[in-house]
């Protein structure tokens, strides 16, 4: 807030400091020198009462010490504008490093958040392909143990498909046993019925008294007869029977390569899931070492970011330390404005010579 009231002092002092500065006095000036304090009226009521009080002191020595002073804040003028000038290069200069600084580590930061998200699709893909393959696996699991059941009743099948046949081997030999019995039994009663024709006419006397024990064997070997006839019957039934049964036991084969086939296309399809599972693997080792390629690739644009990061704290300190030079040389300058107004024209003259002399000096 500005003060209500200025004194003469403090118009003189900012006067001075306006000339030492190379500045023309005015009125404005004056007052922004006295930060914006006080009316225009007062401070050109206050210069004209200096005026007057400078005019009546000597014109000669006034004319030099306003020449002096005019030289000096041409002079003070130049350097700071100099100073300006540099300083306002130095800021564009820093000040576009610093726009490219945070340009670059946006574009850091974009490329991460593209990469990070990338990432979390790759990750996201690799749980969807570990899920598949866990169902994949169990599938297969449960094929294998289909396989396994169906090659246990394939086996079993086959074992009674081999005891089936041991029993029909054996009906067999027991009917062709029983027909070779048959035809023994025959040719010998043949045999026995020559001998005895042949005999009937040598023993044609013994016959009257043989026909008791004649009658005796025949009914005896009629009655062998009728069991090997009721055993012939016995053995065509279980002949039948085996042949029934061989048919059964043809027809449970054809079902047990019926099953065997299924069996196999069984084992045709858990291969196939074998290896759809082996191109899982294979797709899962593609998705991790993608996943480690973008993990590196997101680490070394961390890397980058952090760098640029140090590399942009440096150009603001720097900037810092510019603006600190260019405070502490206005505040010098302020300084030997206000030490040549306190030590008089005289030491202002030795000082414009001695800034003169250094600047004619090679």
């Amino acid at each position: 807030m500005a003060r209500s009231g200025i004194y003469k002092s403090e118009v003189v002092r900012a006067r001075d400091a306006l000339r030492a500065q190379g500045r023309h006095p005015s009125i404005d000036a004056i007052r922004v020198e006295l930060g914006n304090t006080g009316s225009k009226a007062t401070i050109h009521r206050y210069l004209k009462e200096i005026e007057e009080e400078d005019g009546g002191a000597g014109g000669t020595q006034v004319a030099v010490s306003e020449a002096i002073q005019d030289l000096v804040g041409r002079l003070a003028g130049r350097l700071h504008e100099e100073a300006d000038a540099r300083i306002a290069e130095a800021k564009t200069r820093y000040t576009a490093e610093i726009g490219q600084l945070k340009d670059a580590l946006r574009r850091q930061h974009e490329e991460g958040d593209a990469l990070r998200i990338q990432l979390q699709h790759t990750e996201a893909l690799l749980n969807e392909e570990s899920d598949r393959h866990r169902q994949t696996a169990l599938a297969l699991q449960q094929e294998t143990v289909q396989r396994a059941l169906a090659a246990q009743q394939v086996a079993d099948l086959q074992s009674q498909l081999a005891q089936g046949e041991q029993h029909r081997q054996s009906l067999e030999d027991k009917h062709r046993h029983a027909r070779e019995a048959l035809d023994h039994f025959r040719q010998a009663a043949k045999e026995q019925r020559d001998q005895e024709q042949r005999q009937h006419e040598q023993q044609i006397q013994h016959l009257q008294a043989e026909l008791r024990q004649l009658n005796q064997t025949l009914g005896i070997k009629q009655d062998q007869l009728t069991g090997i006839s009721r055993d012939n019957a016995r053995l065509a039934a279980e002949l039948s029977q085996a042949h029934a049964q061989l048919h059964q036991i043809q027809t449970e084969g054809r079902s047990l390569r019926d099953e065997l086939a299924v069996a196999k296309e069984a084992g045709r399809r858990a291969e196939a899931l074998a290896q759809r599972l082996a191109d899982r693997e294979l797709q899962v080792e593609d998705l991790l070492r993608s996943k480690s390629v973008l993990e590196a690739t997101l680490a070394g644009q961390s890397e980058r970011r952090q760098t640029l990061e140090i590399e942009l704290a440096a150009a603001q300190a720097s900037l810092a330390i510019q603006e600190k030079v260019m405070a502490d040389l206005q505040a010098q300058l302020l300084q030997q404005g206000n030490r040549r107004k306190r030590n008089g024209p005289q030491d202002e003259v030795a000082g414009v010579g001695e800034k003169t002399a250094t600047s004619d000096a090679p």
